[in-house]
Order: structure tokens, then C-alpha cells, then sequence
């Protein structure tokens, strides 16, 4: 067990400071791999880590005003108090991160500097764990994390309310204004098939019907890829058919794609739901701006050349291709615009278009083709200042692995992704600074309890979402609406 120490001087206290190290130019072999440079918001839970290589270790991080945390052990355990206290201290200022290492003489490392900015970011993030299964994908759980601090909460269960043949899967969390309001949705197929509405205590289980046919011969039902109306009780959806095609030679094994899709909007309070758009095109991934009146998606040209579409598709998946389309939405009727082309992807496929909150920067992911990018190692983000149309460079945020779903913080300054870096196998949050200039910053993994606990997990983390309050309902109170008979909701 590690033992941590709060001093004011190098060497007082216990565990003490090696006097007799010798510096090195030698960089510190971390898990997770912190490295030199880092922002962290100023609210962020411990960055506990393990050094590798030696047979003891010192670790000592010091604030501008001499404040210390001192360690010893091979893994840090940082108390979450005196943390805090440590960042407050070097708040706007950079954090000295000093590591000593033992084999058979003490050796002082290059030491790591770490910038602590003046922004705080949002305190909870939710997110899907889920097993990289192809048959068991019902054991999975929706979680709500304390980025303050390592507490986790269970928001939904999914095999404590049914599996087998009498299972469903969950997904598509989404919160209206980083839940602000207390509004936010849940999406569930198989069994309890439909969505989960919640607007503060009313939660309701609705079910959207369609038997409008869409190309191919196939149909479009249901509700995915949620965003709420910044101000209304309104939410996009995608609705379509979704299809997975498996693979013996590409490396990728697996393409999630879509068959059929169309963008709908829901009028939580009225229980209706209508057409955005429903042409001969595939849309997806509704994202509205900051002040609701404008919708982001996506949309691919793709067209079915014969009547067997899963043989087609199989084939063809590599020509998907989306581009990046908005149109005006007026708030007072409730009517939308002719669409606009944002983004040309050029012969690649851009998803999930994100706006900053202040309007200006889009980020959005880029790959090959397709538009499950969480499987495309091609996939890395991109971002565009819609107010010069001109592109910003955040190649500082990829990967040669997958870069996919991402989120902004409330205000604006934190970005937080999926990627896989650091194993190829699972996704795991990461998140990265972005400046009031434009610029984005290294970005550094999820805070853990343990230096080890994300590969230990062995579950990939889907979909994370901040939120700056945390959920009410409680994961019996959310069960029990899901089981209930769910609100049938025409398509019209």
C-alpha cells in the first residue's frame, strides 16, 4: 500500500524524498502513459498511475507555491482532498511532476510538467460498458461517473431486468443541455423495445411506429442517435435499419451499417412525432446548435442497385459515404429549411457533427467509409471553424487506432472521445483540453482508482456524455418504467 504525504518542503515528512538520487535524462515508463505536457481541468480526479521498471518508487508533485504530494510505492494512491487542494493551488499555472526510481541505486527521472487550466469541466460523465461481443452484447450497464472523483453509479443494469431470449440492449443516452433541465432519454430494443423519456420525475416508455417502407424493400422503425432541442421538449432521431456484415479477411471483422434511415423529430410533451426529412438519400446523427435553430446530420447518397440488399451491401459497404448537411429550423413553427451541404467529405465519410457551445467549432469523426466508425481504424476527428469554413488542426487528439464518439463540455473548453489507442480492442475515454484560441491540447485517459483498472475491466466504453448535474432516478425507479407498457407514437 502506498503511502501518501501532504508537505510544504522537498524531504519533510514521511516518505521521504531520495537525497542521494541521481538525475537522469531518462523519461518514466507510466500506465496509463501520462506523459509531459498535459492540461487537466482543475476539478479532475487523481491521476493515480503506476511506474514501471523498478523495484521502488518516489513520486513527488509540487505546485508553484512549494505545495507537495508525496508517494512511495510502485503505483500512486493519491488522497482525492489533498489533490484538489494541490490543483487549486497551481490553478493557471503548471504542476512539477518529479519520479524516483530504485533498482539498485536511486535514479531521479526526467521530470513531467502538468498544466492545471483555469477551467473546471463538467463533474459527471455517462457512458455504456459493453463486452466487444458479437452474441453476448446484453451484458452491458449505463454509468454515471464523478470526474471529481472515482464514484461510479449504476444507472441501468441490463441483465438485472432480463437476458436470454427475454433480453434487449440498451443504449443511446442523451441528455438535453448537459442535464440541466432534467431532461434525457434511453433507448432499448428486443425486449422493452422503444425509449425511455424522462423530463425531471415524469419518465415514461414510449414507441415509435412506422411501416413506412424505405429503399431496398427494407423498413424504418424506432429511434436512435438521439439530440435534444436546446430549449423545447423536442429531440431528433434518426430512425432506421441496422445490419451487421462479419469479415474472414478485413482486419475491421465487423460493419455496422444501416439499410434504411430517416431523420424524425419528437415532441416529448405532445407525443407526436413527424418527418425532418424522407427522401431517396440515408440520413443520420441529428445535432442541433447551441441556439436551436439549426440541425446538423449526416447524409450518404448510397443507392441499392438490386433487390437483395444484404448480399449488396455485403459487397458494396466500402462505397458508404457521408457528408455533413444542415438545415434552418424555425422554433416558432417548428419548420425546417431547405438542406445545405457543411462538409464534403470527398470521397471519405464524416459522422456525429458536434458544435462547441459557443457556435463556432464543429468536430466531427473522419473515415474511410461507413458510419460505425468505432470499428474503422481509419476513423480520426476532425474539426471545422464554421465561422471562417476554414479547418483546425487537432491532430494532437489521434491515433493510428480509432478516434469515434465524442462529446463537449458545457463550456466549451474540455472534449471528451472514444478511442482505442491503447490496445486496438477497447474504446476508453480520453479527454483533452481545447483553449480559448481554437487550440486543442494533449489528451490523457479517464482518471481511475487504479493504475490498472482499465485493462483489468476488459469492457469497452461507448458513447461518453457530460452532464453537469447527476441523474435522479434511480436504477430500480428507471427498471421499473422500462417494464411497463410502453406509449405508442404514430410516425406521421
Amino acid at each position: 500500500m502506498a503511502v501518501v504525504t501532504a508537505v510544504t518542503m522537498a524531504g519533510c515528512g514521511k516518505p521521504s524524498i531520495p537525497t542521494d538520487a541521481c538525475r537522469v535524462d531518462k523519461a518514466a515508463v507510466l500506465t496509463p502513459a501520462y506523459s509531459d505536457s498535459l492540461t487537466l481541468p482543475v476539478n479532475i480526479a487523481p491521476l493515480n498511475f503506476c511506474v514501471e521498471g523498478g523495484r521502488e518508487t518516489v513520486v513527488c508533485i509540487t505546485a508553484p507555491n512549494g505545495q507537495q504530494l508525496v508517494t512511495d510505492g510502485l503505483e500512486t494512491d493519491f488522497p482525492v482532498d489533498d489533490w484538489h487542494r494541490l490543483l487549486a493551488a497551481a490553478q493557471g499555472d503548471w504542476l512539477t511532476v518529479d519520479i524516483y526510481q530504485r533498482n539498485d541505486t536511486w535514479q531521479q527521472l526526467r521530470s513531467l510538467h502538468w498544466y492545471v487550466a483555469p477551467d473546471s469541466i463538467d463533474p459527471y460523465l455517462v457512458y455504456r460498458l459493453i463486452e466487444p461481443s458479437y452474441v453476448a452484447y446484453e451484458k452491458l450497464t449505463i454509468e454515471q461517473r464523478s470526474l471529481e472523483s472515482f464514484d461510479t453509479q449504476v444507472l441501468y443494469d441490463n441483465m438485472a431486468q432480463s437476458q436470454g431470449e427475454n433480453g434487449q440492449c440498451v443504449n443511446c443516452h442523451s441528455f438535453q443541455q448537459w442535464n440541466t433541465t432534467g431532461r434525457w432519454q434511453l433507448h432499448f430494443r428486443q425486449n422493452f423495445g422503444g425509449t425511455l423519456v424522462a423530463q425531471g420525475d415524469r419518465l415514461e416508455r414510449i414507441a415509435i411506429q412506422s411501416e413506412q417502407q424505405g429503399d431496398g424493400g427494407v423498413y424504418v422503425r424506432g429511434g436512435v442517435y438521439p439530440s435534444w432541442h436546446p430549449t423545447q421538449p423536442l429531440i431528433a432521431y434518426s430512425v432506421n435499419t441496422t445490419g451487421q456484415n462479419f469479415h474472414t479477411r478485413d482486419a475491421q471483422k465487423v460493419e455496422v451499417l444501416d439499410y434504411a434511415s430517416h431523420l424524425i423529430l419528437y415532441d416529448a410533451e405532445k407525443r407526436t412525432a413527424s418527418y425532418i426529412c424522407r427522401d431517396s438519400a440515408m440520413q443520420t446523427f441529428p445535432s442541433w446548435t447551441p441556439d436551436g435553430r439549426r440541425l446538423y446530420y449526416c447524409e450518404t447518397q448510397f443507392r441499392f442497385q438490386t433487390s437483395d440488399v444484404d448480399t449488396e451491401m455485403a459487397n458494396r459497404y466500402q462505397e458508404v459515404h457521408y457528408d455533413v448537411l444542415a438545415r434552418s429550423f424555425d422554433p416558432s413553427t417548428r419548420s425546417f429549411g431547405p438542406a445545405e451541404k457543411v462538409i464534403d467529405a470527398q470521397g471519405r465519410s464524416a459522422t456525429v457533427p458536434r458544435l462547441s457551445p459557443d457556435g463556432r467549432y464543429l468536430l466531427y469523426t473522419l473515415a474511410d467509409y461507413g458510419n460505425f466508425h468505432i470499428w474503422h481504424r481509419s476513423a480520426d476527428l476532425h474539426m471545422l471553424d464554421v465561422l471562417t469554413g476554414d479547418s483546425v488542426d487537432v491532430a494532437v487528439l489521434n491515433s493510428p487506432e480509432v478516434e469515434s464518439w465524442h462529446s463537449w463540455s458545457s463550456n466549451g473548453r474540455w472534449i471528451v472521445f472514444s478511442t482505442r489507442r491503447e490496445d486496438g480492442n477497447y474504446t476508453r475515454p480520453y479527454i483533452a483540453y481545447f483553449d480559448r484560441t481554437g487550440r486543442a491540447h494533449r489528451p490523457f485517459a479517464l482518471p481511475q482508482r487504479t493504475a490498472h483498472h482499465s485493462q483489468l475491466l476488459l469492457r469497452s466504453y461507448n458513447v461518453p456524455e457530460l452532464i453537469v448535474r447527476p441523474v435522479e432516478p434511480s436504477a430500480y425507479a428507471i427498471g421499473q418504467v422500462c417494464r411497463r407498457e410502453a406509449t405508442e407514437v404514430t410516425l406521421q
